[in-house]
């Protein structure tokens, strides 16, 4: 699999559950400021358009609306 394809998913794995739990970008916003992690919400916008972003961010994304688990593929 190419880096774009694992972006892809990584992205699509993090866009699904914040719409899973019904979290918007500014939603997002004061959870990560809840966790201590300072960021916009044009800034978080633009990392999850691209889908770059670190494995630190996706791990505080996650604490940050409470997922417990994350659900690789649907198989």
């Amino acid at each position: 699999m190419a880096d774009t394809e694992w972006e892809a998913k990584v992205k699509g794995l993090l866009k699904a559950e914040l719409k899973r739990r019904n979290v918007t970008y500014a939603q997002l916003v004061d959870k990560l400021k809840a966790v201590g992690v300072v960021d916009s919400e044009p800034n978080i916008r633009n990392k999850l358009a691209r889908g770059k972003f670190t494995a630190v961010f996706l791990i505080q994304c996650l604490e940050a609306i409470g997922a417990s688990s994350l659900r690789l593929s649907d198989g």
